[in-house]
């Protein structure tokens, strides 16, 4: 099978059985060190609920995520920017960011947006960076997404748990989600730098936190450091340079005046 990432031959590595059903093939790069599965002809039944019934991480994640984003954007972005959240699920993200002060907007083709109504993306404005969290491990065509992403900015923020070395068996490794069948699509270390060097970004990371940027004076020791210290409550000191736009919106959108 070849490597949806680096185009060279992937090797199959072991099957695996999802959703309790179907028997399917994975393949390992010996190039980038991407993992994929074999075309994934079974996710329209994985799908048949866009977050799936087993997450029971959902909000405490993006709780989690809205403080280390906080201080990601103020530390090394221009905060006062539009921001969007690709993916962005039923835009729980999205409220807690836009509550937090940054002026953040929602996109997503598959999932309703119950929680973030009147602050979709508008494909006409430009974004200081996107955000794509639990997404990249459900890219059928990851580099298509990444095309898709860079349009948009050469700031990405996303979240994906590094495929460990060596690779696990099945039964050893939780992330293949084989309960749900909608992870697909593993990525190594040396995957996401292979991604960097090829769109000419620099890559960052730390524990599943990883950003893609055209930004050369962020550096992974200070990043460590931020997600660090935002262990201790580095978030609500940094809050202080915004302003909460819990109200401003209520009234925006009580008035009729939905931002886009």
């Amino acid at each position: 099978m070849i490597c949806k990432i680096c185009g060279n031959q992937s090797n199959f590595i072991f099957s695996a059985k999802i959703l309790n059903k179907y028997n399917i093939k994975y393949f390992n790069c010996p190039q980038c060190g991407f993992l994929q599965v074999e075309e994934p002809f079974w996710l329209q039944e994985a799908y048949a609920q866009p977050i799936n019934i087993s997450d029971t991480g959902y909000l405490q994640r993006n709780i989690g995520l809205s403080k280390t984003t906080s201080a990601i954007l103020t530390l090394f972005f221009n905060h006062k920017e539009k921001f969007l959240d690709y993916a962005g699920g039923y835009g729980v993200f999205v409220r807690l960011m836009r509550d937090i002060g940054f002026d953040f907007y929602w996109q997503d083709k598959y999932t309703q947006n119950l929680f973030a109504r009147g602050f979709e993306w508008n494909s006409t404005d430009e974004v200081e960076a996107v955000t794509t969290f639990e997404s990249f491990e459900h890219f059928v065509q990851p580099m298509e997404e990444m095309k898709k992403l860079l349009t948009i900015s050469k700031n990405i923020i996303f979240t994906t748990e590094l495929l460990p070395d060596p690779i696990p068996k099945p039964n050893e490794w939780w992330y293949y989600g084989l309960d749900h069948g909608q992870h697909i699509s593993f990525y190594s270390e040396r995957t996401l730098k292979f991604i960097a060097e090829k769109y000419s970004l620099n890559y960052l990371h730390h524990g599943n936190i990883h950003i893609f940027t055209e930004k050369k004076n962020i550096h992974q020791m200070f990043l460590r450091l931020v997600i660090k210290l935002n262990h201790f409550g580095l978030y609500k000191v940094l809050a202080r340079k915004v302003k909460s736009k819990t109200w401003e919106d209520h009234l925006a959108i009580a008035d009729g005046k939905e931002k886009h």
